[in-house]
């Protein structure tokens, strides 16, 4: 049968695969999704919205409205039974949007669409052989692909992973769980309760009669197809009856297993989101990571396909986002065992939710939760470097703009709010980095940090990472460009 050739194949279309699509194709670069459902329907009411990071990356493309225009907007953090204040987080986008998974692939997939990218849809990778310099994909259709690059965003259990020979150490699962949506005969008992193995959580859909639910089993099970007599032992076991469950249209298990890549990176194999980390999904932050992956790796990605960029700038990607993703498996432990409700666990829970109530902690969780706290390991120096750009409001020759809307192209930024001349250090790079002299007043807020001095001269990444400082002189800018954008005189 014919072979395929494109420049990157992307195992797994969900929302980590479809943002990493979109930032390649906007780079230029021929990517191609293999997606093994025939349409974009998700089943149940799964990952229930975006935290405000992603909506920042989504800002940085010009797509964050799509999805707020849809979604409800919550400013309050909880943790331990405690609802923490979050609207001073410094940011255009201060609270979570409630999103359901759905309503996010669709509009990730009508952006790709726009972008023209290949879907294999109704398609499995079942295999990969590595040449010298490309990788031939087989497909369960009999089908093959040829591509330079292959990134497994095909979830936990990522055959790509495996493929690969890449380790999945970790923590095995505790306990596990039931997520489910069905009709009940009887009122259920609305909210969250803790049981002495884990929380029970009850809500009603959209259509204020359905139900939603998680509950705790009453011994660690295992299988992501539970029969529905599981869930009514289950709801027995937690609130003595079953509340005449019945008509269930979505029923599935997860545990509190915890388990990452031990590198992301093989050679032209990568992994990114649920390929790279699974861990419980309490906290709401595995799909935010996996869009937060993508568009680290994406720019890099382009630029190595493109001949812009040597093959070693993706390692970056690595040792930028495994640190994340192992800080990230710690939290989610963390804030399962916290939702034990043996005696123990409840005088711990109280005690947590008294500290966080405190203005740095509140601080301090309220911005790791949301993403906005990460910063790469880009060297000493000023505050900013290797955090996420404040999307400040800036005064150009053409008028007022925003920071994020020169991300809109995913071009890289040196943007200049002092007086020095920074193009004679950065002309080796004028064909692939936006100058941008610029006037600002007053001072930066970084979470966490707090106010800093403005820099003069900022250098941001494609991702709207601060990848260089200057302070009135360009010492130290012609090395930065050349790490992260190339060397265009090879």
């Amino acid at each position: 049968m014919q072979t395929f050739d494109h420049q990157v194949v992307i195992a797994g279309g969900g929302p980590t695969g479809l943002m990493l699509a979109g930032e390649l194709a906007l780079a230029g670069v021929d990517v191609a999704i293999v997606e093994r459902r025939r349409n974009q329907e998700v089943e149940g009411s799964r990952a229930s919205g975006f935290h405000p990071r992603a909506l920042e990356l989504l800002d940085q493309r010009g797509l964050a409205e799509r999805f707020v225009a849809q979604g409800t907007k919550h400013h309050a953090v909880p943790i331990a039974g405690a609802i923490l204040e979050g609207s001073d987080r410094p940011t255009r986008y201060n609270y979570t949007l409630g999103l359901w998974q759905a309503e996010i692939e669709h509009g990730l997939a009508d952006w790709i669409c726009e972008r023209k990218v290949r879907i294999y849809r109704g398609c499995e990778v079942t295999g990969f052989t590595e040449g010298a310099n490309r990788i031939t994909i087989q497909l369960r259709d009999g089908r093959s692909l040829a591509a330079d690059y292959l990134v497994g965003c095909d979830g936990g259990r990522s055959l790509i992973r495996k493929a690969a020979g890449i380790a999945f150490p970790g923590w095995d699962p505790s306990i596990s769980y039931l997520i489910f949506e069905a009709d009940m005969s009887t009122d259920p008992e609305l909210g969250v309760r803790y049981g002495e193995r884990g929380l029970q959580a009850l809500s009603r859909l959209d259509d204020g009669r359905r139900v939603r639910g998680v509950v705790t089993e009453q011994r660690l099970e295992r299988g992501d197809r539970p029969p529905v007599e599981a869930l009514r032992d289950a709801l027995v076991a937690a609130y003595g009856t079953d509340f005449g469950v019945h008509d269930v249209t979505w029923l599935s298990r997860f545990t509190d297993a915890a388990r990452q890549a031990a590198c992301y990176r093989k050679g032209r194999i990568l992994l990114a989101g649920d390929s790279a980390h699974v861990h419980s999904p309490v906290g709401g932050q595995g799909l935010n990571m996996g869009l937060q992956d993508a568009v680290n790796l994406g720019w890099k990605l382009a630029q190595v396909v493109r001949g812009i960029s040597p093959d070693a700038l993706l390692d970056t990607y690595h040792s930028e986002r495994h640190p994340a993703g192992a800080t990230l498996l710690k939290h989610t432990l963390a804030l399962t065992a916290l939702n034990r409700g043996d005696d123990r666990t409840t005088a711990l829970r109280a005690l947590m939710a008294d500290v966080m109530r405190m203005d740095a902690p509140r601080r301090w969780y309220a911005a790791m939760i949301s993403g906005l706290d990460v910063r790469y390991a880009l060297g000493e120096g000023h505050e900013m470097l290797g955090r996420r750009m404040p999307d400040l409001d800036i005064i150009c020759k053409d008028g007022p703009t925003r920071v994020f809307e020169l991300l809109h192209d995913a071009t890289p930024v040196l943007l200049n709010l002092g007086q020095a001349d920074l193009r004679p250090a950065a002309e080796w790079w004028a064909d692939r980095i936006k100058i941008v002299d610029a006037r600002y007043h007053g001072a930066i807020e970084l979470p966490v940090i707090g106010l800093v001095p403005t820099p003069a001269e900022i250098l941001i990444r494609p991702d709207g990472h601060v990848a260089w400082v200057g302070n009135g002189n360009t010492d130290g800018l012609a090395d930065a460009c050349g790490a992260w954008f190339g060397n265009p005189r090879q």
